[in-house]
């Protein structure tokens, strides 16, 4: 109970005292409308630093320098900025990090596992890489059945 009203306090305080920041508190303007942006753009050589600006200009917030900004809070309408790259980048780098732990725990059975980390198996490798595209699903299922994780006899304890 001690410990459910400490994490309602601690929520209940951490939103209450945090000021929510706004674009518009931050002084950024819509690209298309920036003075500084629209001088930039107009300097713009190349017909792809012209496609450039003009993307921008749509979409994104500028600053009195003239230059976008990203919006880096829950707003929707400024998810394509950050979240979503950020989550594809996540997605990503868990998929590759998945396909190297999955072919690792699969040579293990080898006589010579050491042999196969300097000489990749390559069909291996690749079925191990594409299986690894649905890396959050069997996350969550070694997770649950509590294979992900070592027991409490199979870790080593220090003498001392």
């Amino acid at each position: 109970m001690r410990r459910l009203l400490a994490l309602v306090l601690t929520a209940v305080l951490w939103f209450s005292f945090a000021p929510t920041a706004s674009a518009d508190v931050a002084g950024l303007t819509p690209c298309n409308e920036n003075s500084a942006f629209l001088a930039r753009a107009k300097r713009a050589t190349t017909e792809q630093a012209k496609q450039r600006f003009e993307r921008y200009g749509e979409e994104l917030l500028c600053g009195e320098d003239g230059l976008p900004h990203l919006i880096v809070d829950g707003r929707w309408s400024h998810a394509g900025e950050f979240m979503i790259p950020g989550i594809m980048f996540l997605y990503v780098a868990g998929w590759i990090g998945w396909a190297g732990r999955s072919y690792l725990q699969a040579i293990q059975g080898e006589k010579s596992p050491e042999d196969k980390e300097i000489i990749i198996d390559v069909p291996l490798a690749v079925s191990k890489s594409l299986s690894a595209a649905l890396w959050p699903l069997a996350a969550f299922g070694e997770i649950t059945s509590g294979e992900m994780f070592a027991k409490d006899n199979e870790i080593p304890i220090s003498p001392r």
